[in-house]
């Protein structure tokens, strides 16, 4: 089997040794404290503002979390040597590393999963106390919109994964995955900037044209949030192309791994 309950146990022993309970009780109040005082800054829509800033907590929590968690069960592997009795079980390298991936990255969404539903709770509660002329949409939409944060988050954890192979220190991952998160979720954004307002900076065709060459070498985070069509309960406002968004996000996922894969194969340890 490629994931051994062993390692799988012992994934979730290296975890909660790093106090993931604690990451995930911090991230549980943080989402639940930026809502709440979010709400209170909007005079007309609570809830909306409430539900905006709460996503963005989530996303921008959820990626430190999986950083964290990827350098305690990967990173961490190699820097304190425990690859000389990890590798030392009758099992492929692949099966260390896929299941360290996929230990990973079901703790981060299930922890997103808590977090969303928490902030689905306060905003309905936000909600009951005030009657917005156009309210929030906390069903099939709110489900859409987690499920894209999945999908941007899954992504993530794969880049973490990379670098932690790869990287001499684990310092990088955290760097490298942080600023892989902000190139990708924001080139689409400035393009389209670009593209509507030509005023923003000098020569700005020769500027859009060197930023959009982004979208030929990395996935277009910024594009898997789709928070508009629960902030609004309009389905319409999806991508045009969100199959293909959807599809080329897991292709890149999986190419990611299956690079990490092969460096760890030709990986020399010392």
């Amino acid at each position: 089997m490629i994931f051994s309950s062993l390692n799988f146990s012992t994934c979730y022993h290296l975890a909660f040794r790093a106090r993931f309970s604690w990451l995930a009780g911090g991230s549980l109040l943080a989402v639940a404290l930026a809502a709440s005082l979010a709400a209170q800054f909007s005079g007309r829509q609570p809830a909306t503002v409430a539900l905006d800033i709460g996503l963005s907590v989530i996303r921008l929590l959820m990626t430190l979390v999986l950083v964290l968690m990827t350098q305690e069960l990967l990173s961490r592997e190699f820097d304190r040597r425990y690859f000389l009795n990890t590798l030392s079980y009758p099992h492929p390298r692949y099966s260390l590393l896929l299941g360290r991936f996929m230990a990973a990255a079901i703790l981060t969404l299930g922890l997103m999963l808590l977090l969303a539903g928490a902030l689905a709770l306060l905003v309905w509660l936000i909600g009951k106390g005030y009657a917005q002329s156009t309210q929030v949409a906390l069903g099939f939409h709110y489900l859409v919109t987690i499920g894209f944060i999945g999908l941007d988050l899954l992504l993530l954890t794969a880049v973490a994964t990379l670098l932690a192979v790869v990287a001499s220190t684990s310092s990088f991952v955290l760097i490298g995955t942080f600023g892989f998160m902000l190139i990708a979720r924001s080139f689409g954004a400035i393009v389209e900037l670009l593209t509507r307002n030509a005023m923003v900076v000098g020569d700005a065709e020769s500027y859009r044209s060197g930023v959009g060459l982004l979208s030929y070498l990395l996935p277009d985070l910024g594009a898997l949030d789709v928070r508009m069509i629960t902030l609004y309960g309009r389905m319409e406002l999806l991508p045009a192309g969100w199959p293909w968004l959807v599809l080329s996000s897991l292709a890149y996922t999986v190419g990611l791994l299956a690079l990490a894969v092969w460096a760890l194969q030709r990986k020399r340890f010392a």
